[in-house]
């Protein structure tokens, strides 16, 4: 199996293993390795969001991992920009790209584009979403479907966020959404890339994903985020709503202990990794499905 002319994309849902399988590969096809995970992006909060450890970042090369303050805010296209220039830049030094990660949104852009829809002013959009809660998802759809015909059978009638998406990127560009996708495409060929998910049997995934939470306390998550708590980071930014930041909140101020914190972020975890593994199925059916179980087989056959 030749991966080494590839842009290798490992996705997997959290506590899978990802991170240490794409550490074996790159050591076996002179790979470096590009972070797509959007909580890892941020510089707060490495033991919450199991951002690669020192050790790891000495046995290969990685890159945008706690690139970004957790006050700014960071976009999909902010992330494409940087992962592009990157894997030009491995594949320049004749090493091989891997990224690898747990947001969707991230690979979707760098396989099929972005879409550039020009940023619509804040005020104009408050105008849509209070319109649609004014007069009611139905009439709302009706009234999408109007000044945007070719809409019909493209968003599902109870679909609030995407109709108050396409309605107001119609009204503001005067130009159809589905118009903006179709103007879209990946600065890459579909053939460079070698796609992969690491899909764990559920049972498996859970027990990993306990034992996890369990050793985040260990290693210090509490003051960790009794550390990040302090920053006053804005709660609508992204980082704020990692998961563990709201139960162990709740454990320093006495209100839970450490088992039901514990408990609590590996139920919450479980419910995140569902959601990931359920927008692979969505959009990822085309990729190589891996057990992760028998990952060294996998590795001999390179």
């Amino acid at each position: 199996m030749d991966l080494k002319s590839k842009i290798i994309l490992i996705y997997g849902p959290t506590a899978s293993g990802k991170s240490s399988f794409a550490i074996n590969l790159a050591k076996k096809i002179k790979g470096e390795i590009v972070n797509a995970d959007s909580m890892q992006i941020y510089n707060d909060l490495k033991i919450l969001t199991a951002r690669p450890t020192k050790k790891d970042f000495k046995q290969i090369k990685h890159h945008l991992y706690g690139i970004q303050s957790g006050k700014k805010s960071f976009s999909t296209g902010d992330w494409l920009k940087l992962a592009t220039k990157k894997i030009q830049e491995i594949k320049n030094k004749k090493k091989v790209p891997i990224l690898v990660g747990g947001t969707g949104l991230y690979f979707k852009a760098l396989v099929d584009g972005l879409v550039e829809i020009p940023n619509l002013p804040l005020t104009f959009r408050n105008k849509i979403r209070n319109l649609q809660k004014k007069i009611g998802q139905k009439k709302f759809y009706n009234k999408l479907l109007k000044i945007d015909p070719l809409l019909i059978d493209k968003i599902n009638p109870t679909d609030v966020q995407r109709s108050i998406r396409a309605y107001e990127v119609k009204l503001f560009t005067k130009k159809s959404i589905t118009e903006w996708f179709e103007g879209t495409k990946s600065q890459f060929k579909k053939k460079e890339f070698y796609k992969v998910i690491l899909d764990f049997p559920r049972v498996d995934l859970i027990d990993r994903i306990n034992k996890r939470a369990i050793q985040m306390f260990k290693m210090g998550a509490d003051l960790e985020v009794k550390k990040f708590l302090k920053l006053k980071i804005d709660k609508s930014k992204s980082i704020s709503k990692a998961i563990g930041v709201s139960e162990i909140n709740e454990y320093l101020k006495k209100n839970i202990d450490e088992a039901e914190a514990i408990e609590k972020i590996s139920i919450k975890t479980r419910q995140y990794a569902k959601r990931q593994m359920t927008w692979a199925r969505g959009h990822m059916s085309n990729w190589k499905k891996l057990n992760p179980n028998r990952l060294n087989n996998f590795l001999k056959k390179i």
